[in-house]
């Protein structure tokens, strides 16, 4: 049946805003398949979509491994859209006190893992006839800000990655879309961020109403890969209202 069903791949599937896509995805009918280096979280977020009637496979995978995305995409009849979600944010130190290891890990999940995915699902896609490549970016792909300049140069590597594709697939039936969140709280994206730290965590959302969801990235996503074939959102900037801008935050006490 798969074969059949448009098929959508979300990598970084296992929790926050890869779940959520995930499973608004399976919602609008698509067949999901659900990659992450976590398999019992993947097969968390699988059971909830087939408990709530949608189509989902998973599939352990680390996006820096060529050989295993390779080996998933062998595995693929068909792929119609590509969410490249897999990423991340390691340290909130200064340049002049940060790890050349922690950036090094932040270039190879956000812009190598996109990469690789991207260019191995690419003749897939391409074959659909109609497909949609969806990028997660950040608001840190235009922006620096103190504390952030490795996950600042990752994210403005994603951005790039994105902007060149939609060059070079100029006349393919490939739709390629930027999704650029500014302030998201997430179960894990700042308690990764800060090594496990959750007071740490906690303080980048401390006072701000209402920061956005990974359901509210989730409904970007989903609206944005719905729409029709000619119809592409090449960037989208989300921000909840608190946040003006990267350094403009408004914070109630």
């Amino acid at each position: 049946m798969h074969h059949m069903q448009r098929t959508a791949v979300v990598t970084g599937a296992s929790s926050g805003i890869g779940a959520a896509s995930a499973t608004r995805l399976a919602g609008e009918g698509y067949h999901v398949v659900l990659t992450a280096r976590r398999r019992d979280r993947l097969d968390d977020v699988a059971s909830r979509i087939a408990d709530a009637g949608g189509s989902a496979q998973v599939s352990e995978l680390d996006v820096t491994d060529r050989t295993q995305v390779d080996g998933l995409v062998a595995e693929l009849p068909r792929c119609d859209v590509l969410v490249a979600n897999a990423g991340g944010a390691l340290g909130g130190e200064q340049i002049a006190d940060a790890s050349a290891g922690d950036w090094l890990t932040m270039y190879q999940s956000n812009v190598l893992g996109t990469f690789h995915t991207v260019q191995a699902m690419l003749p897939k896609l391409i074959d659909s006839g109609d497909g949609t490549i969806v990028i997660m970016g950040s608001t840190a792909g235009f922006t620096a800000y103190e504390g952030g300049g490795g996950y600042v140069a990752a994210k403005h590597g994603t951005h790039a990655i994105a902007a060149t594709l939609r060059l070079e697939l100029c006349g393919q039936p490939v739709r390629v879309i930027e999704i650029a969140p500014g302030m998201v709280k997430t179960d894990e994206f700042a308690l990764t961020r800060f090594r496990g730290d959750a007071e740490k965590a906690a303080s980048v959302y401390a006072g701000v109403p209402e920061p956005l969801t990974a359901d509210d990235i989730a409904d970007a996503v989903t609206w944005a890969v719905t729409r029709p074939a000619h119809f592409n959102v090449d960037l989208m900037v989300l921000r909840p209202r608190a946040q003006a801008a990267q350094h403009k935050v408004c914070r109630q006490t």
